[in-house]
């Protein structure tokens, strides 16, 4: 069991699998993110095996008052979960469970029954640990090779979310190199060849200013730096931009959109274009 607090006055809920339980935190979070909320605590049990182990789940929810959410891929294990929160009056979700009937219901067919497919060391599992190398291997313009290995290059300024960025995509099974623009640094020319997506990162030089003064901070230096100075960031914006238009690449501006928000873009321009 691993538990994760993120506030002094906590609510408790619980996330139960028969396998690791991501899946169900994955929703959970998404969910959260939405309230203002913070004082809860999630508490995931993974790996459930036996009825008894849902019987102790559920009536350790019943005594915090927390609720469940729940991937059991064994039918009576979703059973016993409805069964017990039923009996104790603890709201119980199947997260999985709807969207398993959908496909028997839809495609007539049976589901495997096995937990843990989401991690099964298939073929797609393996191209994404191959993004993730490749996206570590060619960050930050560290080896301009990947300019023109890449499926996806990202460029902008300094602070723009290039790297958090590269390695979502990279979990998706892309792979990413990323290059950042300073005005004293020429731009490679492998920048300019190839025929993957060029992506260009841009944000507000308010938030711009926020962000690396956060950063001076963290590393102890002074927040006077030209490194988080608005006239230093309106120069660094200014040349990137100018570097942009010579690639003609589309452009997002970052400044209010969360890293899976970006993704979620760039995966669909990069279906369109190897579509």
């Amino acid at each position: 069991m691993r538990v994760e607090s993120t506030g002094k006055r906590t609510q408790p809920i619980y996330i139960c699998s028969d396998a690791v339980g991501e899946t169900a935190e994955a929703v959970v979070k998404a969910a959260m993110r939405q309230f203002a909320y913070d004082g809860v605590k999630l508490v995931r049990c993974g790996h459930i095996k036996t009825e008894d182990e849902i019987v102790r789940i559920v009536d350790e929810a019943a005594g915090t008052g927390g609720f469940i959410a729940y991937t059991l891929v064994q039918p009576e294990l979703r059973e016993t979960m409805k069964e017990e929160a039923l009996l104790r009056g603890v709201r119980a979700i199947d997260v999985l469970g709807p969207m398993m009937q959908a496909f028997i219901d839809t495609f007539n067919d049976s589901p495997k029954r096995q937990p843990g497919l989401l991690h099964a060391l298939d073929d797609d599992y393996y191209r994404r640990i191959e993004a993730i190398e490749f996206a570590v291997k060619y960050d930050d313009g560290k080896d301009i090779r990947g300019l023109l290995l890449a499926e996806v290059v990202i460029v902008g300024v300094s602070r723009t979310s290039k790297t958090p960025l590269s390695i979502y995509l990279a979990h998706k099974g892309i792979r990413v190199a990323n290059l950042p623009l300073v005005p004293e640094v020429g731009v490679p020319q492998e920048l300019f060849g190839g025929s993957r997506l060029v992506i260009g990162l841009t944000m507000q030089p308010e938030k711009l200013s926020g962000i690396r003064a956060e950063r001076l901070k963290a590393m102890g230096l002074p927040f006077s730096a030209q490194y988080a100075s608005a006239d230093r960031i309106q120069a660094e914006l200014v040349y990137a931009e100018t570097i942009m238009d010579r690639l003609g690449c589309p452009i997002i501006d970052v400044t209010e959109k969360a890293i899976e928000e970006t993704a979620g873009i760039i995966i669909g321009w990069l279906q369109e274009l190897q579509a």
